[in-house]
């Protein structure tokens, strides 16, 4: 139908669809008999579409294009080459990390869309369960059932992941923690900051895991919890923050390296513990393929981010 309209006739249709003419006269024929309208009209250049034979053809378009994208859709769960996948990631990773594996990612599979989402309030756990996302990153911190109950309480109990039924945990790396300071900073002409030294300095907190987080030895060390005179969940604006002398802040691993000149990073006496990252998604055989690819991509930039001291 769409080939006769397009080609003006019924002869060059059928060469298109490497069809013979009779055959696709017979197909616009028994149509016509079904709907009970005439579709073509005969011209002296070839045929044209009636009143009716235009909405058929819109339509028929309309179907065209539906069916595609079902296919392109399906695609994605027979191959890695096609398709759409929605991730999760907090603002630490998106400094430089993740927009490394998004442009690796792109280059070895163009045909697959990458989307970036913004976090759901509820968590990447009910994200992936919901299919809202394919793949989050997350911290060690995360598998904390109450974050605000874990903070400085390595009594925490750990989530249930027996209860996220074929959920997947990637471990990539673990991250280490620095302090940063203002380049002008008494502490930063020191090697190593002894963290009994910060008591008294005013500290800049982000939106979680970007935070203080779960670190009991931080308050330990220090003799009592950080004063918090600060809370701003943009990794620029805490750089701007410390850079200005408003306070200090902890930096991980992934934002290591995407530090404005005049903010200084220094390793703590006592060091502070890893925070390990993991990649989840769905388990197969409930994950798609591109996710594996995406999978494969995440662990080699995390060899090559990774401290030395983990490899």
């Amino acid at each position: 139908m769409i080939e006769v309209a397009e080609r003006g006739s019924f002869s060059a249709a059928a060469e298109g669809l490497s069809m013979t003419q009779p055959a696709v006269s017979r197909q616009i024929s028994g149509l016509e008999r079904r709907l009970g309208v005439s579709l073509f009209r005969r011209t002296p250049r070839g045929v044209k579409a009636t009143a009716p034979g235009e909405i058929v053809v819109e339509q028929a378009r309309d179907i065209l294009a539906r069916l595609r994208a079902l296919e392109m859709r399906l695609g994605a769960f027979t191959n890695a080459e096609a398709g759409n996948l929605r991730l999760s990631a907090f603002s630490s990773a998106n400094t430089g990390f993740m927009p490394e594996v998004i442009r690796r990612f792109g280059i070895a599979h163009p045909g697959v869309t990458l989307n970036l989402m913004r976090d759901d309030p509820a968590g990447p756990w009910a994200s992936l369960k919901e299919g809202h996302i394919d793949l989050a990153l997350i911290t060690a911190w995360s598998l904390y059932a109450d974050v605000n109950a874990a903070k400085y309480d390595p009594a925490a109990k750990p989530l249930d992941l027996d209860a996220l039924t074929a959920v997947d945990l990637v471990p990539l790396l673990d991250e280490e923690f620095q302090i940063a300071l203002p380049a002008d900073h008494a502490l930063a002409r020191q090697r190593r900051v002894r963290l009994p030294d910060l008591r008294s300095e005013t500290w800049i907190e982000g939106g979680y895991p970007d935070c203080l987080g779960p670190i009991p030895q931080l308050a330990t060390a220090m003799g009592g919890a950080p004063q918090i005179g600060f809370f701003c969940e943009d990794w620029n604006g805490k750089q701007a923050l410390v850079a200005g002398g408003a306070g200090i802040m902890l930096v991980p691993t992934l934002a290591q390296h995407s530090l404005r000149p005049d903010v200084v990073l220094r390793p703590t006496i006592p060091s502070l513990p890893a925070r390990r990252l993991y990649a989840v998604s769905l388990a197969p055989p409930f994950r798609l393929p591109a996710v594996s690819a995406l999978l494969d991509i995440l662990t080699k930039v995390s060899r090559e981010q990774a401290p030395e001291s983990t490899g």
